[in-house]
C-alpha cells in the first residue's frame, strides 16, 4: 500500500507542486492550506508522514502549533518542516517541537525525496522481525528497536525517530565518542552541528524529566557525544 503523505501548506501553486511531485514517486497525498482543516482530518486518521510549512496564511507560526498538536498525538509520526524560514531560531524551534527534519524550499526535489525516503525507511526498522540487535540493555536503559521504544528505569522516554536512533547508536557501544558523522549516518539524515545539539538537548530534556539525575550523555567538545559506560 502507498505511503500517505500530507502536505500543510497555504500557497496553493507550492502545494499542488509539492504534491505532484509526492505522487510522481508513488505516493498518496492529502493537502490542506490549514492547520485546522488538518487537524480535522487527522482524527479520523493519521499520515505516514507530514510536510509543515511555519507559516499558514494569518497564523503566522501555525505550523509550530501543528507540529506540537501532532507530536503529542503521536511519537513517531515522522514530520519534515519544508518552509521559507531559513533562521537558525527557527529551525531550532522547530526541531525543539519535535519535528524529524527542517528543511527551506530552496532544496531541490531529488534532496527533499531523498530525505522523505529516509525516515520511511527509520519506520520500517520498527517492522522487521526480531534479532539479537533488536533489544538493548544498558544500566538503566532498555532499547527495543523491534517496538521503536525507550524506557529508562522502567519509565516509557518518548522519543521521534530522530532522537530514537540517535540514542541508539550511542548506546550501543557505550563510551565510544559518536561523531557528527556517526550519528547522521545512524539517523540517516543530513544534520549539521547546531541541528544534532539541539536533538541532543532536546534528548537530555526527556530523560530528565523521567530521572532528575540523569547524566547518561556525555558532551566530548569537538568530537562529538558518546552514551557512558555502565
Amino acid at each position: 500500500m502507498a505511503k500517505r503523505i500530507a502536505i500543510i501548506e497555504d500557497e496553493a501553486a507550492i502545494r499542488d507542486n509539492y504534491a505532484a511531485a509526492f505522487r510522481r514517486e508513488g505516493y498518496t497525498v492529502d493537502a490542506f492550506d490549514a492547520r485546522e482543516p488538518a487537524l480535522n482530518a487527522f482524527d479520523s486518521r493519521l499520515p505516514d508522514l507530514v510536510v509543515i510549512d511555519v507559516n499558514l496564511k494569518d497564523d503566522i507560526e501555525g505550523g509550530f502549533e501543528l507540529c506540537r498538536e501532532l507530536r503529542a498525538r503521536s511519537p513517531d509520526l515522522p514530520i519534515i518542516f519544508l518552509t521559507a524560514r531559513d533562521s537558525e531560531l527557527d529551525s531550532i524551534s522547530g526541531l525543539r517541537l519535535g519535528a524529524d527534519d527542517y528543511l527551506t524550499k530552496d532544496i531541490s526535489l531529488p534532496h527533499l525525496m531523498a530525505r522523505i525516503a529516509a525516515l520511511f525507511r527509520r519506520m520500517e526498522a520498527m517492522r522487521k522481525p526480531q534479532d539479537a540487535d533488536s533489544s538493548i540493555r544498558r544500566g538503566d536503559l532498555a532499547i527495543d528497536t523491534e517496538r521503536m521504544t525507550v524506557h529508562w528505569q522502567d519509565h516509557a522516554v518518548r522519543l521521534t525517530l530522530t532522537e530514537f536512533w540517535l540514542v541508539h547508536a550511542m548506546a550501543r557501544y557505550p563510551g565510544h565518542v559518536k561523531n557528527r558523522q556517526q550519528l547522521m549516518d545512524a539517523a540517516q539524515a543530513v544534520l549539521d552541528d547546531n541541528t544534532i545539539t539541539s536533538h541532543i538537548k532536546r534528548i537530555r530534556r526527556k530523560f530528565i524529566a523521567v530521572d532528575a539525575d540523569f547524566d547518561a550523555i556525555e558532551t566530548i567538545y569537538g568530537m562529538g557525544y558518546r552514551w557512558l559506560s555502565e
